[in-house]
């Protein structure tokens, strides 16, 4: 059957319909992204600027603060412009082009997350090994490999909605384009496109999830063996970790591990991977 799109640009409800709130909301996000910009350049240039990425934790870490920088500034800009527009529009290729680099960064960091716990596991489980294991070719495909993970992903994601027709309403009850809401607006069946989806992200949520709670199991496991300063140091070093990724999988848990179903709450629960998660790194 040919292809149907009369859909030129979507319409974005945003966050709020409410002005007074959308002028709060222009305020306090304005400033969260301000602190993700000037907070990550400044983890970027302390590693640069101190010769750090030698070491593989602040190696992988620098390019972590990067993807954030990206990730975030895919949403957040158009968001805040947006809260002070009165039509929120983005166009069919500005969308398609949104829905992309959103999968793309944000699986590129899920990747990047479990690298790094892998690191802090031979770092503390092997640390006599631990240079050798993590040398910096080593490293360096782990994050070529992030980087092509996270693109064959989105390009899968793009793929599946490029190919739906859409010929009817164009409103997104969102603050940007995503898979689940651009499947609502589809006028054809979704229902194996959503499976595919749900294949797609779970398969990585999932996999990645695992690594990353096999990795802190036998880290804390390790941990009995070592004295009370070296307990304290390790945990430390975790601790931050642990906390970014529980709000970083919990939400993209409850948002792509699903049907093909929205809720008004999913823009607010997006937040917290899109700029929480940034800010907090």
């Amino acid at each position: 059957m040919e292809k149907i799109n009369n859909v030129t640009e979507f319409v974005f409800w945003g966050l709020s319909q409410n002005l007074k709130v959308e002028k709060v909301c222009f305020v306090l996000f304005s400033f969260f992204y301000s602190v993700i910009l000037l907070g990550n350049l400044l983890i970027m240039l302390t590693v640069y600027v101190g010769n750090l990425s030698k070491s593989p934790m602040y190696f992988f870490l620098s390019y972590l603060s990067f993807v954030d920088v990206c990730y975030s500034s895919v949403t957040a800009p158009k968001m805040i412009v947006d809260l002070l527009a009165k039509t929120k529009t983005i166009s069919y290729v500005g969308c398609m082009l949104q829905l992309f680099a959103v999968h793309f960064l944000g699986c590129t960091e899920i990747f990047i997350l479990t690298v790094m716990a892998y690191d802090r596991y031979v770092a503390i489980c092997k640390p006599l090994h631990y240079m050798t294991i993590m040398d910096r070719e080593r490293c360096n495909k782990m994050l070529l490999g992030t980087w092509l993970g996270g693109f064959l992903h989105s390009i899968v994601q793009v793929a599946l909605v490029v190919q739906l027709p859409f010929c009817g309403p164009n409103e997104i009850d969102h603050y940007f384009c995503d898979i689940h809401p651009l499947l609502k607006l589809a006028c054809t069946d979704t229902y194996v496109v959503g499976v595919v989806v749900i294949a797609n992200s779970g398969i990585i949520a999932q996999v990645s999830f695992v690594i990353l709670l096999f990795s802190y199991i036998l880290i804390l496991v390790s941990l009995r063996k070592q004295s009370a300063e070296g307990r304290r140091k390790a945990l430390s070093t975790c601790g931050s970790h642990i906390a970014v990724v529980i709000i970083f999988f919990g939400p993209c848990t409850f948002m792509y591990m699903r049907p093909k179903t929205t809720f008004s709450e999913d823009k607010m629960v997006a937040l917290f991977y899109t700029i929480i998660s940034p800010m907090l790194n």
